[in-house]
């Protein structure tokens, strides 16, 4: 499928207000309130467009698997620094911009929207527009780029994206600690926080696959060779002050954790039972342990916190996350959801709804792309 049939396609769905549901690989259908629509595969919209690694910017099609970009980049010893999660490699870049998702190194590297820094999509009225360009000095005025992060193909098709990417870092390393409490993981990682310190990831989870449980603190350090091995020195003494008991990791072995924490293949991530939802904390990262009686697993230092617990527990999980400033969303509805879980994500603010609506009908007037995927 071509952009012309795309744009003709589109023109008439608005023209009968038909609803499309846009799609590439349908790695995140799980994602999102409710999937409407007829469908429009936009897997043909795919290729590396220009990739220019001294200027660390590469421009691919939206339909160009997440997978194909990132081997791409590592022939030349870049990546992209947010490590969007790749779901069994069947992600796309577009679905990547589009479901906003970053990874274990979001809190240190910065999150999708921070990459991406320009973009061509087609509106609802059929027109293909461009916005940014391929160097952050083109974000001037109102960022239309950034915008259509996280906006789960509500407001237009994205047909090609430009990022910046970076190199490889030179160093890396893991040091991983058991008996350390879920309070006193957070406290330690904020206090290194506000050292010079390269870290670049953190996972706090209670391993319950050893006899006893152990409740467990990994974080990654990247960077220069020099600053990763003064920081595992540094750092291993503070985590043994505290009584915990602290190695540093083979690197092959915790590689492979931190994919699959990415990824979300980690034992944690597996449902414990059919009627429980897998919940998202955002909060900020100073926040202190929740008293909630879940079993949790806290990334971007104390940022990011997912844990199990049936739709019921929704009210008093966002009353909680709204407390401490910070929203709780239902990232995978239960097995057991029937009809399907609806208010997936924290309700809006009056002046933000205003907003959102605004955007909707200045990008997409007859409301015909992905109806009720953000909001029912």
């Amino acid at each position: 499928m071509d952009l012309a049939h795309i744009t003709d396609r589109i023109r008439a769905a608005a023209a009968q207000r038909t609803p499309l549901r846009l799609r590439g690989s349908g790695s995140k259908d799980f994602y999102g309130e409710s999937l409407k629509g007829e469908l429009l595969d936009l897997n043909a919209l795919r290729g590396i467009v220009s990739y220019e690694p001294s200027e660390l910017v590469v421009t691919v099609g939206a339909g160009t698997p997440l997978a194909e970009l990132e081997a791409a980049l590592a022939e030349k010893g870049q990546c992209l620094a947010f490590e969007p999660p790749r779901f069994n490699g069947a992600a796309s870049c577009g679905g990547m911009v589009a479901a906003g998702l970053s990874g274990p190194s979001r809190a240190s590297a910065g999150a999708v929207r921070d990459y991406v820094l320009g973009l061509r999509l087609i509106n609802g009225r059929g027109e293909h527009l461009i916005f940014g360009g391929q160097v952050i000095k083109n974000v001037a005025g109102y960022d239309v780029s950034r915008l259509m992060v996280g906006a789960l193909g509500t407001l237009g098709v994205l047909t090609e994206i430009s990022l910046k990417v970076l190199p490889t870092a030179a160093a890396q390393a893991t040091l991983m600690a058991s008996s350390i409490s879920q309070q006193a993981a957070l406290d330690l990682l904020n206090r290194w926080g506000a050292l010079p310190l390269p870290l670049n990831a953190s996972c706090w989870v209670l391993d319950d696959s050893s006899s006893p449980a152990s409740e467990c603190l990994f974080v990654r350090l990247r960077g220069a060779v020099a600053a990763v091995e003064a920081a595992c020195t540094r750092m291993l003494a503070d985590l043994q002050a505290l009584g915990a008991q602290a190695h540093r990791m083979d690197t092959q072995q915790s590689a492979s954790d931190w994919d699959a924490c990415r990824d979300q293949t980690l034992p944690f991530f597996q449902a414990p039972a059919p009627e429980l939802g897998l919940w998202r904390l955002s909060l900020p990262q100073t926040t202190p342990a929740l008293k909630l009686p879940f079993a949790q697993l806290i990334e971007w230092h104390g940022g990011q916190r997912w844990l199990w617990a049936p739709l019921s527990a929704r009210d008093p999980l966002r009353q909680a996350a709204a407390e401490v400033g910070g929203t709780a969303t239902l990232f995978r509805a239960p097995q057991l959801s029937s009809p399907p879980a609806s208010a997936r994500f924290s309700p809006l603010t009056a002046p933000l709804e205003r907003i959102h609506q605004r955007l909707k009908a200045e990008f997409d007037p007859a409301g015909i792309f992905n109806p009720g995927r953000m909001y029912p």
